[in-house]
């Protein structure tokens, strides 16, 4: 992949590149926001790992411009910050997916990875869905409710499109975090419930009482009312 890496510190920054190169991706590097947000879209990557706490423009504004700019491309988000607040915050701005430092190589290169698969990934026919009057276009990561269009993050879709791939059945988070995140099943991480929260506050008419992705107490969720 051609990915794009933020981030401030330049010991991080060069370990980065080192890290994603020996992998065998194709890596550009900046260390402020207004850098990273000019690359992002002026140039085209595969999925961008962005710092939170950056100098000029901060890594969530960043992370808005792009996402708003190009709807289809990953961002993993950095940030030594620890609180589900901030990871929450990072997510509703349009981050798939999000790391703490200090994290371990292993994690970082399984999860960009792990974005990347799900980005190329090409499903068969039409890849599109409906239901409650709610229209998703998961090539574009667009859903559609009348007139308003809400742009959705390769996350969003995947975990949509999974859902909705399995809707006969209910998914539990330990099956989600393994298809759609790359994780390990048994990974302690509250990620699936607050990406779902997020996308619930986009999608559903009522957030707290969904009709399109459902909680099913003690498993998983569902795709539609059951």
């Amino acid at each position: 992949m051609k990915i794009l890496v933020v981030e401030d510190e330049p010991v991080l920054r060069d370990g980065l590149v080192e890290l994603l190169s020996g992998a065998g991706h194709s890596v550009e590097a900046v260390s402020d926001g207004l850098s990273a947000t000019r690359w992002g879209l002026e140039t085209s990557f595969d999925l961008v790992l962005l710092d939170l706490m950056l100098p000029k423009l901060d890594g969530l504004e960043v992370c808005q411009r792009l996402r708003k700019a190009r709807p289809a491309l990953p961002i993993l988000m950095l940030t030594a910050r620890g609180s589900e607040e901030d990871k929450v915050r990072g997510l509703r701005t349009g981050a798939d997916d999000y790391v703490t430092k200090p994290f371990g190589a292993k994690e970082l290169l399984a999860r960009v990875e792990a974005l990347g698969r799900r980005a190329k990934a090409a499903p068969a026919g039409p890849d599109v869905a409906e239901t409650d009057d709610c229209h998703f276009d998961f090539g574009r990561c667009e859903a559609r409710r009348g007139k308003q269009i809400t742009a959705l993050t390769p996350r969003e879709v995947g975990l949509l499109r999974w859902l909705h791939r399995h809707r006969a059945r209910t998914v539990s988070r330990a099956e989600l975090l393994e298809q759609v995140w790359g994780a390990r099943a048994d990974m302690e991480t509250r990620t699936v419930d607050m990406t779902v929260a997020n996308l619930r506050q986009k999608i559903e008419r009522d957030p707290a009482n969904p009709r399109i992705v459902v909680s099913v107490k003690g498993v998983g969720y569902a795709w539609g009312k059951r």
